[in-house]
């Protein structure tokens, strides 16, 4: 029986990793819960699964701290949104836990740092990305050495077929309408802007130690199939299943078992599949993506902390759509070339961006573009 420990339990990824050890009993034992303000389900849950629990608003990363050194758990699932997931990575890893990462701003803000302390303690990582989930057990059915490319797929998002004019007139309650994913708010504006992609590119480039031209994107709306890997010989090879992120979360806390489980198997018959480029001018997140992929150093820090600020003010209606784009491309006008070598540098790094993007944002309300 595999000891769990659940960083942000009442998130959507939280939520379903509670499900599976729920339906899976004899596979799995909760022993400990951490959730952000909603102190009310984190009692609950605590109840539920008996064992102890730490609400961050009250306790702050000292209660995970605590938790994470007492509970004695085997894996750790942070489903933490956002760049508050990071340093719950490094309390984790550093207490030799292995990480199931669904908090893809660990690698983006700080992956030199997470992966040398995850080598350091022997702990493995092992991504919940759906994405990203596949290409782990792609690459290791096919071998690193045989893959020549990583296909990411995108649903596209719900305005993929907006035009130009379209998407300047896009509203908060719209973008919160994902066509295939049920997710929190900040993941599904970043899915409507292709900043979620953006994301997963940067951080597939750095899982699996690929150079950003050898990452391709490929709008894919049905959502079935999670990602490709292209081997040498030129042949492609997918995963596919139906879009439940539960698949990907047991897939990392059975790793590197497989086994028989109570999910719903896809079924190929009368199933469509299409696929398309992505609109890289109308969605110009992804395309920012890729240039700090390839700059690195403190350009990735940067991407995420204005993609932070600039969504959290669409969502409060303080600027729209298309400025989200916009604050993030102002930002990353500074110049991001020093190399973030330690946990503070990153978290300067981050505090400057913010910063920055919070300037643009002020002048882009009055009317200073």
């Amino acid at each position: 029986m595999k000891k769990i420990l659940v960083l942000g339990c009442t998130g959507s990824i939280g939520s379903q990793t509670l499900d599976i050890a729920r339906r899976m009993k004899e596979d799995f034992k909760v022993v400990g819960l951490s959730a952000g303000h909603d102190s009310a389900s984190l009692e609950r849950l605590c109840g539920e699964f008996s064992c102890p629990g730490s609400l961050f608003s009250t306790d702050g990363m000292d209660g995970i701290r605590k938790l994470v050194s007492s509970c004695g758990a085997d894996i750790a699932v942070n489903g933490i949104a956002g760049a508050a997931g990071l340093e719950p990575s490094a309390i984790v890893l550093g207490a030799g836990m292995d990480l199931a990462l669904a908090n893809k701003e660990t690698v983006v803000m700080a992956w030199p740092l997470i992966s040398s302390l995850a080598k350091k303690n022997a702990c493995s990582i092992i991504p919940v990305d759906s994405e990203h989930s596949a290409v782990f057990n792609l690459i290791d059915q096919s071998g690193k050495d045989n893959i020549a490319q990583i296909i990411i797929t995108a649903s596209g998002g719900p305005f993929r077929d907006y035009t130009d004019e379209q998407l300047k007139a896009v509203t908060v309650e719209q973008a919160l309408c994902h066509p295939t994913w049920n997710m929190g708010k900040k993941i599904t504006i970043d899915s409507a802007t292709l900043a979620n992609k953006g994301l997963e590119v940067i951080e597939a480039c750095r899982l699996f130690d690929m150079p950003p031209d050898r990452v391709k994107v490929v709008v894919h709306p049905q959502s079935l199939v999670h990602s490709l890997v292209r081997t040498r010989d030129g042949m492609l090879y997918a995963q596919i299943s139906n879009p439940d992120m539960r698949h990907p979360i047991l897939g990392a806390l059975l790793w590197p078992e497989n086994r028989e489980n109570y999910l719903k198997e896809f079924d190929l018959a009368g199933s469509t599949m299409t696929f398309y480029p992505p609109r890289m001018d109308s969605f110009p997140m992804l395309s920012l993506a890729y240039s700090c992929a390839k700059s690195g150093k403190s350009y990735t820090i940067a991407f995420n902390a204005a993609n932070e600020v600039a969504v959290a003010a669409f969502l409060e209606k303080k600027c729209s759509f298309t400025d989200i784009a916009r604050i993030v491309e102002d930002t990353l006008q500074e110049d991001w070339s020093a190399e973030a070598e330690s946990f503070d540098a990153v978290n300067e790094a981050d505090k400057i961006a913010r910063n920055k993007a919070a300037s643009s944002l002020v002048k882009m309300a009055g009317g200073i573009s």
